[in-house]
């Protein structure tokens, strides 16, 4: 590591201003403080000092979703080898998922970093690492079947309208991974439902449905709550076990990176409505049959609370704001599950529809609390 460090140092001068490759000081910058814990500090003012900064806050989430992903890529190999009826190990299914998965991330990583590098020379920012979480998010809520140019395609749109034109990383209003989904699932639909699209090299004439496929169909939901729970079921690459994400929420919240906040509420929020919906609605819709477990082990629910809800930058500040917010995404997404017979899936809008109003969220909430604080002030002066 010292040879590297005396390697970079060495090349240094040649990328800052006045140097031979000045214009590519972004590049550089961003690469050094990658690899290495940057040397400028806050050196006078008012400065809050941590030892966690950006990029240790992106490399925790992205270790809190390696188990997700991990076995996303052995479901992908497992689903494949289930329905087309091969008799093959662990190991084989594993490599066979890696091999289908590991280009999904290839390109979600090229395509956004290349315009993130792009955006910072044209503006001569430095880098940073915003784009490791979201890079890795965006494939694991892909059907593994989505072409490579459709997922470059919804990266693109992702970080150029829902992130450079705001300001980049830390200014986006919604959260980038969700805005690659958004833009997939309205561009291609056809490519995100169905019973077609969940397995890695489906033969002709064979079908596999999800559990919300089941449900929105009518008829009953047919992989039991231990199956679902480990997550063997078709869906998003990310998105079917709920004990892996539950592991990666754990580190979450050990590191203090999640919220806690928003995880309970908007568990609390989506099993409230499920329950209300379980007998409010009529017999004769799909979802009165559903139990509350099964919806929030079904879809991207639990993926969308623990990840995507939680995004710092999208999500509210203040803490009564996040127990708005978070009940507010559980609900409107089972409303959206249950009643909107086009979309059994209601997590991703969900929480787009929540990132815009979070602000005006945060706001009723200061503005509340500087009201109290004024009468408290007005009583204490009459006293």
């Amino acid at each position: 590591m010292k040879s590297l460090r005396a390697f970079l140092d060495k090349h240094k001068p040649a990328f800052e201003k006045g140097g031979k490759y000045h214009l590519f000081r972004s590049v550089f910058t961003g690469l050094d403080s990658f690899l290495y814990v940057p040397a400028r500090t806050t050196r006078s003012g008012c400065a809050i000092r941590d030892a966690i900064d950006l990029k240790r806050t992106m490399s925790v989430v992205v270790l809190a979703l390696l188990p997700a992903l991990l076995f996303g890529i052995y479901n992908v190999g497992y689903q494949h080898a289930r329905v087309t009826g091969e008799d093959v190990a662990f190991v084989q299914q594993f490599l066979y998922g890696l091999w289908r998965v590991l280009p999904m991330i290839i390109v979600s990583y090229v395509v956004g970093l290349s315009i993130e590098f792009a955006a910072a020379q044209l503006r001569g920012h430095e880098i940073n690492e915003g784009f490791l979480v979201s890079g890795l998010l965006i494939p694991m809520v892909m059907p593994v079947t989505a072409p490579l140019w459709m997922i470059a395609l919804s990266t693109a749109f992702a970080v150029i309208i829902g992130k450079e034109i705001f300001g980049g990383t830390g200014m986006n209003i919604w959260n980038p991974a969700l805005l690659a989904r958004a833009f997939f699932f309205f561009s291609y639909p056809s490519r995100v439902s169905g019973d077609t699209v969940w397995v890695a090299g489906l033969p002709d004439g064979l079908s596999c449905a999800t559990p919300l496929a089941e449900a929105y169909q009518g008829t009953p939901i047919t992989p039991g709550l231990e199956t679902m729970f480990w997550g063997l079921i078709p869906g998003s690459i990310g998105e079917t076990s709920t004990f892996c994400i539950l592991l990666g929420a754990t580190l979450l919240l050990i590191t203090g990176i999640g919220s806690w906040k928003i995880m309970l509420s908007t568990v609390i929020g989506g099993a409230g409505m499920a329950l209300l919906l379980q007998h409010a609605l009529p017999a004769d819709n799909p979802y009165s049959h559903v139990t509350v477990l099964q919806h929030l082990l079904a879809g991207g629910f639990a993926f969308g609370a623990v990840f995507m809800a939680t995004d710092p930058v999208t999500a509210a500040q203040t803490g009564p704001g996040k127990w708005i917010y978070g009940l507010l995404i559980g609900i409107i997404a089972i409303v959206i599950r249950a009643l909107n017979p086009g979309y059994p899936e209601g997590m991703m809008l969900a929480i787009l529809l929540m990132n815009t109003f979070a602000p005006l969220i945060d706001w009723c909430v200061v503005q509340r609390n500087v009201t109290r604080r004024i009468k408290r002030g007005r009583v204490a002066t009459r006293a």
